[in-house]
């Protein structure tokens, strides 16, 4: 069953940002928009949630104003993926007073990405 409701992130290089959130959160490709030629957008099912990316020449250069919050097993574990992927640790995870350890990254296009664990 598809989410209600699905982010969306605008990118310049589509396949660039897609496979970070494949390498990085495990997310598997549900659609490919053709599926022949160039590609105009990318489903991914991230969990039981969904993520679109659309390619456009013309976006601003830098992050949109949005903010995704991915519920992970292990926080740490996947920091020194995120630089090799092409992203960007701000600062170490977190112990939260309200039960979650976060980390803030940012994915290649500097969209802020909050991985989240529950503790």
């Amino acid at each position: 069953m598809p989410s209600t409701v699905q982010p969306v992130i605008v990118s310049r290089d589509l396949e660039r940002l897609a496979g970070f959130y494949r390498s990085l959160l495990g997310a598997v490709e549900t659609e490919r928009v053709p599926a022949e030629g160039p590609t105009f957008f990318v489903g991914l099912r991230i969990g039981d949630s969904d993520l679109g990316v659309v390619s456009d020449g013309d976006v601003p250069d830098g992050p949109q104003r949005m903010l995704l919050s991915v519920e992970v097993p292990d926080v740490d574990a996947l920091l020194p993926r995120v630089t090799e992927l092409g992203g960007r640790v701000s600062g170490p995870a977190n112990d939260m007073p309200w039960g979650q350890r976060v980390a803030h990254v940012q994915d290649p296009d500097g969209n802020t990405v909050n991985l989240t664990q529950q503790l």
